[in-house]
């Protein structure tokens, strides 16, 4: 069959998608359900493949697509013309500050160009100690607690303490948790809280959030919503004023240190290596055209511990999950760590930066869950000028004709399938939908190779790519293989029997049967042979 390919009008109109499910809401209810969204997108690229109309709020046409070629011009190719979504800005900007996630433009480059070197390789390998000091904390509560027996721990309650003492040591020079006892904090309370509790705002009030934000002073904004009902949005108010407050406190008392010297520095946690300290003192040599503000500084602080706690702590509990489900995985995953550690004597020793990061089937496993079950499942564009947007390949209108351009006006929302470009079987195979960690042990397929998939990571788009990658992706990576190269070895992972739900939201979470707590229990068993 031959076919001209052509480019259709100007609207979306012409592409098909999911019928509008409310007049005012259209499929916003779908795509942001906690429960239901999983399902409602697997149903959108099951019926309409790589680009497909979604009905926003009150008619509004929202173009969804994982297109790999697409994907390119977002992320890579024309980053000028397609930018962060508003609703996404203003929302950081509102609960966080002005750090890297609510800047567009100069004001995002010249933050990104000053934290980039902070997460090299070369700065990670210097952190690497403080990684195994905090990770070690974590092996000896969790055998405290599970001593000689089988014991029910929450998985997620642990992980999200090690990743926030982890950022803490290492990106803040800062210590939230003992982790050997418990012990209450606001400052972790907050950001544990943020994504489950943002996921309940009404969404009518998200949709609306980048108008009303402009509507008269802050001031007055505030007291409207100090008098709104106990409800989310009182919630949210008081997670973004601890996250602030406590911000402010860690950057001046960092600044304190600096300005009394390199004695003073190294006595704090971190001796001065956390990312922080070298932030400050880089912003202190830049020029003044490079050069943070103190608002800028303590928005990062918010920014980046978000940032770094639930995506690394929930992808984790999501490994150790399917690790439980397929014990033949954990234990040869055991099998290569134990191999790797053994110092000759029969002791386990610390892996080394290098080492770690090199483990084949570790990074089998980290990848392929990444892959499968990205901790974000859509990212948010909006188109800033007039364009066309290219298809890898043809596909067909609600008129029958093919087209492999999709002609986008100014103030056009885009949803990017995440999984659904980590799970597309044009490119990873038929059995995409898989959890196969021996994929990442052979050649990959070539149509995979030949997409040029722009993510930042292994053809993944779970860190996203271009000018808005996850700037802490290398951070992410060795903390989660360093956790796992820890504990792997000490104990086994079984799942509880327990009904484990995962929830949608900024950064998906489990919880148990219709429960939307987050917590995921497993059974954990110490093994004294190693």
């Amino acid at each position: 069959m031959s076919y001209a390919l052509q480019v259709v009008g100007s609207s979306l109109d012409n592409i098909p998608g999911p019928p509008s499910t409310s007049l005012i809401n259209g499929n916003i209810g779908q795509l942001f359900n906690p429960r239901q969204s999983w399902e409602f997108l697997q149903s959108v690229r099951e019926r309409y493949g790589r680009a497909a109309t979604l009905h926003g709020m009150f008619g509004e046409k929202i173009l969804y697509t994982y297109d790999p070629r697409a994907l390119h011009s977002i992320y890579v190719k024309e980053q000028d013309v397609y930018e962060e979504n508003e609703l996404l800005l203003t929302s950081f900007g509102l609960f966080l500050g002005p750090g890297l996630l609510a800047m567009l433009g100069d004001q995002h480059r010249r933050q990104r160009k000053m934290l980039n070197p902070l997460f090299s390789a070369k700065h990670l390998r210097d952190m690497t100690p403080i990684f195994y000091n905090v990770i070690h904390k974590l092996e000896s509560a969790i055998a405290s607690r599970v001593g000689d027996d089988t014991k029910e721990l929450d998985i997620l309650g642990w992980m999200g303490r090690t990743a926030l003492e982890l950022i803490g040591q290492g990106g803040l020079g800062h210590s939230f948790d003992p982790l050997t006892e418990d012990r209450p904090d606001e400052f972790a309370a907050a950001v544990k809280s943020y994504f489950p509790v943002q996921g309940q705002l009404n969404t009518l009030g998200r949709q609306l959030l980048p108008v009303l934000v402009h509507i008269g002073p802050a001031w007055i904004r505030r007291k409207v919503v100090e008098m709104l009902p106990e409800g989310p949005a009182q919630k949210m108010r008081r997670i973004s004023d601890a996250l602030a407050e406590r911000s402010a406190e860690l950057v001046n008392a960092k600044k304190r240190a600096l300005q009394q010297g390199d004695e003073a520095v190294k006595l704090q946690v971190g001796e001065g290596k956390d990312i922080m300290s070298v932030l400050l003192r880089e912003n202190m040599k830049a020029s003044d055209e490079d050069r943070l503000t103190d608002e800028e500084l303590i928005a990062q602080v918010s920014t980046l511990t978000l940032a770094a706690m639930d995506t690394t702590s929930n992808a984790l509990s999501r490994i150790l999950q399917m690790l439980s489900t397929h014990p033949q995985v954990q234990d040869k995953l055991r099998e290569e760590l134990v191999q790797a550690r053994d110092d000759g004597s029969g002791n386990l020793r610390d892996l080394d930066y290098d080492e770690v990061m090199e483990l084949p089937y570790l990074d089998a496993v980290c990848r392929e869950t990444l892959r499968r079950f990205p901790p974000t499942k859509q990212s948010f564009s909006s188109v800033r000028k007039e364009a066309v947007l290219p298809l890898s390949g043809p596909i067909r209108t609600t008129d029958g004709k093919f087209i492999d351009g999709i002609p986008v006006k100014k103030g056009v929302k885009i949803v990017t399938d995440v999984r659904g470009s980590n799970c597309n079987k044009e490119l990873w195979g038929q059995d995409a939908e898989e959890w196969k960690p021996e994929r990442w042990l052979k050649p990959l397929p070539p149509a995979l190779e030949a997409a040029h998939i722009p993510g930042v990571y292994s053809h993944l788009m779970t860190f996203i790519g271009g000018a808005r990658a996850c700037i802490g992706f290398k951070f992410s990576q060795l903390e989660m293989k360093i956790v796992l190269a820890t504990l792997i070895p000490s104990f086994r992972f079984e799942l509880t029997g327990k009904p484990i739900s995962w929830n949608a939201s900024g950064v998906a979470y489990p919880s148990v049967g219709e429960s939307k707590k987050p917590e995921m229990p497993l059974l954990v068993t110490r093994l004294n042979a190693y």
